[in-house]
C-alpha cells in the first residue's frame, strides 16, 4: 500500500479528483439542476468532463456549519471517490481555510479499510489513496500546512489503532498488545514499562491476575510515560481497559454476537493511540498510559463468582460475576497510577457495560465524573472532534449500592442503573484524585458505519482526549 502523500497548496497539481463543497442556498455549479441538488448535509453530485471528475457535497446551511461538518463532508467524499478508484484527490478549502484540519482528519479516517486475511470473497474495486491535495488561498498557506500537519498525525495514529483493534483474539492477545507497543512507541519519547504475569504476582496486582489467570494467554499490565511538561508537574493519567478477548469467564455470555468481544480492548488501545500522538505532536505536558491486559476466559484456573480480589492497594472485590472483569484489572491500574504518580486527573477509557449503549445507542460515549470543568471541557471537545460524550450521574448513591459486607466493593449491583453504579465502583480506587470515566461501549466500534467510516473500530477517544489536552486540561 503506498503512503499517503499530503500536499496543501493554491492550486491543484496534476489531474486530481476534485472536491467542491457547497453551502446550502449559494449560486449552484452550472450543470447542476436545482431539483437534483440543493446542499443538504452530505449529500453529493458527481460532475464529469474530459479530464476530471469534481464531486460536489454539500455542507448544509452556512450558520450550522461547525468543524465536523467539514471532517465528515470530506470523509464522505473520499469515501465516495475511493469507491470509483481513485488514487489522487483535492478538496478544495478555499472557503473553509479555518477547518483544514477537521477536512484532512475527515479525508483519512475515510481512507482506511481492514483489509482482513487471505482473498476476500467479493473483490473490492476500492482505490487505494495515494496523494490527497488540500487547495486554501496564499495567505493561509503557512496555517493551513500546520493545521493539516498535526491532523496527519492525529489521524493516521488513530487510523493504526483501528486497524490493531479489529485483530482477532486469536491473533491478538495482552502480549501482543506489549509487544506491539513496545514497536511503536520506538523512536518516540515515549518510555514503555511491561509486567509480566511473574511480575504482576510479585507487586501484588490482584486484579489483573484473578481476570486473566483462566486464559492460556497471560495478562500483562503496560505503562507508558511521556514528560513534555515540566520536571514536578503532575502528569495526567490516562487509564484504559484492554480486555483482547471476553467470554465472560465463568459467567459466560451468550453465544450470540460474542465475536464482537475482539473489540473489548479498545480503552486500552485508545490510550497507546492518545500516548502516540501526545508524544509525536510534542505537547507541552506530562502524561502517563496505563493499560491493563487481560483475556478473560473460562478455563481450569479461572476466578468464579464469590471470590475475594485483593488489589494492588489493598482493597478488596466481592466477585459476583465474572463478566463484570473491566473493572477489576482497572482497579489495580487506577491505584498503581494514584499511589506512583500521584496525578492531577484521572481518566478512564473502557468498553464497560452494555447498559451504557441501550441508555445512549452508538452516537455518544457515557461520561461520568464529578468534575464540573472536566466535564464541561470534555464534552466542548466531542462537539469539535464528532466524538460526542453525554454526562451521566456518579453521586453517593451509586457507591453505597457496591458496597459489600464481606469486602471494600462488590463487582456489580445488579441491572438498575448498572451504568452508574460500574462508574462508582472505579471511583472507589481513584480517591480523592478528580476522576473521568468514559464508557466507551456504544462508541468504540461500529457495526453499520456512518458515510464517512467502515464497520469496526472507531478509535474513539483519541481525538476527544488530544482536543482537550490541547485546549489546556482544567485541573
Amino acid at each position: 500500500m503506498p503512503s499517503l502523500k499530503i500536499d496543501v497548496r493554491t492550486s491543484p497539481f496534476g489531474s486530481p479528483d476534485l472536491v467542491s463543497f457547497f453551502v446550502k442556498g449559494s449560486p449552484l455549479p452550472p450543470g447542476i439542476p436545482s431539483e437534483e441538488f440543493e446542499g443538504a448535509p452530505f449529500s453529493t453530485v458527481l460532475l464529469r468532463d474530459k479530464n476530471q471528475r469534481t464531486l460536489v457535497v454539500g455542507l448544509g446551511e452556512k450558520n450550522k456549519i461547525e468543524p465536523d461538518t467539514l471532517r465528515r463532508a470530506a470523509g464522505v467524499a473520499v469515501k465516495h471517490l475511493l469507491k470509483l478508484g481513485s488514487k489522487e484527490i483535492a478538496l478544495d478549502l478555499a472557503a473553509h481555510a479555518n477547518h483544514v484540519a477537521p477536512a484532512v482528519e475527515g479525508a483519512i479516517l475515510a481512507s482506511y479499510k481492514f483489509t482482513g486475511f487471505g482473498t476476500p470473497a467479493k473483490k473490492s474495486t476500492r482505490g487505494v489513496l495515494s496523494r490527497l491535495q488540500i487547495l486554501v488561498g496564499e495567505q493561509e498557506l503557512t496555517q493551513a500546512r500546520a493545521q493539516a500537519r498535526d491532523a496527519e498525525i492525529i489521524a493516521s495514529i488513530t487510523n493504526t489503532i483501528r486497524g490493531l483493534g479489529n485483530l482477532p483474539g486469536n491473533l491478538f492477545t495482552p502480549i501482543s498488545l506489549a509487544e506491539k507497543t513496545q514497536e511503536l512507541a520506538h523512536g518516540h519519547n515515549l518510555t514503555v514499562k511491561i509486567w509480566n504475569e511473574r511480575q504482576l504476582k510479585r507487586d501484588n496486582f490482584g486484579g489483573i491476575l484473578a481476570v486473566g489467570q483462566g486464559s492460556v494467554n497471560p495478562p500483562r499490565f503496560i505503562v507508558l510515560e511521556y514528560r513534555g511538561g515540566a520536571k514536578r508537574e503532575a502528569p495526567v493519567a490516562l487509564v484504559g481497559k484492554a480486555v483482547t478477548f471476553d467470554t465472560g469467564g465463568i459467567s459466560i455470555k451468550p453465544g450470540a454476537q460474542m465475536d464482537e468481544m475482539k473489540w473489548d480492548k479498545m480503552g486500552g488501545l485508545a490510550v497507546l493511540g492518545i500516548m502516540l500522538a501526545a508524544a509525536e505532536l510534542k505537547l507541552p505536558l506530562n502524561l502517563v498510559g496505563l493499560i491493563p491486559a487481560a483475556e478473560n476466559m473460562p478455563g481450569p484456573e479461572a476466578y468464579r463468582p464469590g471470590d475475594i480480589v485483593t488489589t494492588l492497594d489493598g482493597k478488596t472485590i466481592e466477585v459476583l460475576n465474572t463478566d463484570a472483569e473491566g473493572r477489576i484489572i482497572l482497579a489495580d491500574a487506577i491505584a498503581h497510577a494514584r499511589l506512583t504518580y500521584k496525578p492531577s486527573a484521572i481518566i478512564e477509557y473502557s468498553t464497560l457495560t452494555g447498559a451504557c449503549i441501550v441508555a445512549l445507542g452508538h452516537q455518544r460515549a457515557g461520561l461520568f465524573t464529578s468534575e464540573i470543568k472536566l466535564r464541561d471541557a470534555l464534552v466542548a471537545a466531542g462537539k469539535i472532534t464528532g466524538e460526542l460524550v453525554w454526562p451521566m450521574p456518579i453521586d453517593d448513591e451509586f457507591k453505597e449500592a457496591v458496597l459489600s459486607e464481606v469486602a471494600t466493593a462488590k463487582n456489580t449491583a445488579g441491572r438498575e442503573g448498572s451504568s452508574c453504579t460500574s462508574a462508582s465502583f472505579i471511583k472507589i480506587w481513584a480517591e480523592e484524585i478528580p476522576f473521568v470515566h468514559m464508557d466507551i461501549a456504544g462508541t468504540a466500534w461500529v457495526i453499520k458505519p456512518p458515510a464517512y467510516l467502515e464497520g469496526g473500530a472507531t478509535g474513539f477517544g483519541i481525538r476527544l482526549t488530544l482536543q482537550t489536552l490541547r485546549a489546556g486540561l482544567p485541573v
